[in-house]
């Protein structure tokens, strides 16, 4: 066999050797006989991303600017969205005799580790924030916009909106007051059957959920996130949820614990987290450092699949800049995740973009790019690194947050 041919092979003089070691030899000089295996790939992340995973994370995002598009389409055309079955659901269904004892604290950015927001940083942002910004668009807005469109066009192509009886106005009528004054025990059944209905968004304007209490709102969500699919979760995050949190940040620079629980929920649905509460927060052009901070803390706190924070960063990478854009990349960033590079080169384009620009940047923008370059700075080529301290040559802060710290984390010279 080969095994003895190789014992055979050897002299025996070497042999000899290989038994007789002194006691006091070096460690490094023994030779093991046990085949010496590659090192294992650390499993924080920082394997490389396969071609196919990099070519679905990007067709993911595509996906969600066709379906944004497509639905603001047919929304022009008076057509009611429909999703179907809910054949993406993760098998979560709450139990509808669950007693809930509520709520009642409310959550502050000090509460979150946060000291204070600054002034100075507040106005700084301000200048980034756009000029033509219009109020948080609600359900009732969408309903609303959807019958004018029929009064005014008279199609017969625009699919007509839904007519309910009388009883069943009155009923979720009823529902909406008791959802208004709700505050802890169980919910009424009528709530729970929204969920299977196809026309649930008409039916939910008739309880007018903008007058919900922040208890109600907890307990919606828990019911929606979990029977809901992506796309329905979504509609249901950005024209409910989102402008009730935002309404209550805004009114007390607090939130209540909650609306915040609310947001947690959310995650359940984390495309639809992304593409109904954080997208549209950033593409209003008016989110401050106070939101930013309390709805960030849960994407810093709740864990996120990989594949759903790269599309997330590859889309706000690509979104026009409005301030608090670079505080949830920061958080993304911060979280570890190993990037495919098309991820990598709309970051570093996302950055460079400011090459030319006269406005002074915020401390958040700074960060960003700081956090950036300290954990992907081994995945940067030597030409993004070059455009990298282009860029710093231009944008320098006075307290020197980047600059320097910035080419020693790239081991490279300004």
């Amino acid at each position: 066999m080969a095994g003895k041919k190789r014992k055979q092979s050897l002299p025996t003089s070497q042999k000899i050797k290989q038994h007789r070691v002194p006691l006091d030899a070096d460690n490094a000089s023994i030779v093991s006989k046990k085949p010496v295996r590659p090192p294992k790939q650390q499993q924080s992340g920082e394997k490389m991303i396969s071609s196919d995973l990099s070519s679905k994370i990007l067709k993911e995002a595509l996906n969600q600017q066709k379906e944004i598009l497509r639905e603001e389409q047919a929304e022009q055309n008076g057509v009611a969205f429909s999703d179907g079955v809910d054949s993406d659901s993760d098998g979560r269904r709450d139990d509808e005799d669950y007693d809930f004892e509520g709520f009642s604290e409310t959550i502050g950015v000090q509460d979150l580790g946060v000291e204070g927001i600054d002034e100075e940083d507040e106005e700084t942002l301000k200048a980034f924030f756009g000029s033509d910004v219009g109020p948080q668009p609600t359900l009732a807005d969408l309903i609303i916009k959807k019958i004018k469109e029929k009064d005014v066009q008279g199609s017969s192509e625009i699919q007509p909106l839904p007519k309910f009886d009388d009883d069943v106005i009155e009923a979720y009528k009823n529902l909406g007051s008791i959802l208004s004054r709700y505050t802890s025990g169980k919910l009424p059944k009528a709530l729970h059957q929204i969920a299977q209905l196809e026309c649930w968004e008409e039916i939910l304007c008739i309880t007018e959920p903008e007058k919900w209490s922040p208890n109600a709102m907890f307990q919606a969500t828990r019911i929606f996130s979990s029977r809901f699919n992506p796309n329905k979760a979504r509609r249901f995050y950005k024209l409910v949820l989102l402008p009730h949190v935002r309404k209550e940040i805004q009114k007390s620079k607090r939130l209540h614990r909650a609306l915040y629980e609310a947001l947690k929920k959310s995650l359940y649905k984390p495309a639809g987290f992304f593409k109904g509460i954080l997208f549209p927060l950033c593409e209003s052009k008016t989110c401050t450092l106070i939101e930013a901070h309390i709805i960030g803390s849960i994407i810093l706190k709740v864990s996120i699949p990989p594949f759903h924070s790269s599309v997330a960063l590859l889309t706000l990478a690509n979104m026009d800049y409005y301030g608090t854009t670079s505080y949830f990349m920061k958080l993304l960033i911060e979280k570890k995740y190993a990037l495919p590079y098309r991820v990598l080169d709309a970051i570093v384009a996302h950055f460079f973009r400011f090459l030319e620009d006269k406005r002074v940047m915020p401390v958040i923008w700074h960060q960003t790019l700081l956090a950036f370059v300290q954990r992907y700075k081994h995945e940067l080529t030597k030409e993004d690194k070059d455009n990298l301290n282009r860029l710093m040559q231009h944008q320098k802060h006075y307290l020197q947050l980047t600059g320097y710290p910035l080419h020693d984390k790239m081991g490279t010279k300004l």
